[in-house]
């Protein structure tokens, strides 16, 4: 498995920038190469994305959720991956959002990427737009406050 840590800070307070997290179905505007998420249920989500040139889904489970603080996941089907995001309060008005993202390449041209640091870069380039997108509305489209206890720690 490939393992990506990046951080970012935001221009908004802690729930804006979790809330906005929270809205699963927003990752396309700012997320490289993802074509559709729907949410499921108040723990699944179904992916629908294009990685190296071609189209795979995977569905994923939350395995932990703490309104400001974090949420977690795990592929549950399809391509495998896991990762945990975290939210720091930095001060009322900013926010540092940290990701740790594992997923398992696949085929040829994923493990050559994933050597040359292409998913790294893609990660980083996700927050970045994730950070100017939430800047830019200055509020989260909605927000989802529920609370998921951890129900498998196997994700670290």
């Amino acid at each position: 498995m490939a393992m990506v840590q990046k951080t970012v800070d935001v221009p908004v307070p802690v729930h804006e920038a979790y809330n906005q997290w929270t809205q699963f179905e927003s990752f396309p505007r700012f997320m490289e190469g993802v074509e559709e998420v729907r949410q499921l249920d108040e723990r699944r989500l179904h992916w629908r994305a294009k990685v190296a040139g071609r189209e795979v889904e995977w569905d994923a489970e939350i395995t932990e959720q703490i309104p400001d603080k974090r949420i977690a996941w795990r592929s549950t089907g399809g391509r495998g991956n896991a990762g945990v995001v975290d939210f720091h309060r930095l001060d009322e008005a900013n926010t540092q959002v940290s990701l740790q993202l594992e997923a398992d390449p696949e085929g040829f041209t994923e493990k050559v990427g994933e050597k040359v640091g292409m998913l790294d870069r893609q990660v980083e380039g996700d927050l970045k737009r994730f950070r100017d997108y939430i800047a830019n509305r200055g509020t989260a489209e909605g927000a989802y406050r529920g609370r998921t206890e951890p129900s498998d720690r196997n994700w670290n």
